[in-house]
């Protein structure tokens, strides 16, 4: 009876799920799909030209762009560094071990450091990665000494990035 019952309950569950997913993919068509790939070329693309290379009025790419937005399909618009200069930057994966009651507040003060690139929680004897990219070796290790001194972070290892040999 129990197992009937598990299998029923996760039988219910796999059904609810994939119709959000389903609900998902039916608000993006092959227009959006189009917009989201020129975007993805170039976010500063101006309206006029994308609405010029997709066929359409301005306004339907506005509102197409605002709908995506609200939809969480397009989350934000960013910057992507030129390679010359990224090229000139010092870059370190940062191992770092948590105070697992400040996590939030650790988090939250990684997030504040512009130079922090990323941060990724993780398993083993550490609970996040954070990249960070300098300007110098003297400023990465003032950036170093500030993430090591954050609220509620209690260990961190470092590794300076020599070459970068993939990056997609």
């Amino acid at each position: 009876m129990r197992l009937v019952l598990k299998l029923i309950v996760r039988i219910y569950v796999f059904e609810i799920n994939f119709v959000k997913l389903i609900s998902w993919f039916g608000k993006m068509d092959a227009l959006d799909r189009r917009l989201i790939g020129l975007l993805s070329e170039n976010s500063r693309t101006p309206t006029s030209e994308i609405a010029r290379r997709l066929g359409i009025s301005r306004s339907t790419v506005q509102s197409r762009m605002e709908r995506l937005l609200r939809d969480g399909i397009i989350e934000r618009f960013t910057v992507e560094l030129g390679a010359e200069y990224e090229a000139r930057l010092v870059e370190a994966h940062v191992l770092i071990k948590v105070d697992q009651a400040h996590t939030g507040i650790a988090h939250a003060g990684l997030r504040r450091i512009t130079q922090v690139t990323a941060i990724h929680a993780i398993s083993g004897e550490y609970d996040m990665i954070a990249v960070i990219a300098a300007e110098s070796t003297v400023e990465l290790n003032r950036l170093l000494d500030s993430v090591a001194s954050l609220e509620g972070i209690t260990r961190t290892n470092s590794s300076v990035v020599l070459e970068t040999m993939l990056r997609r």
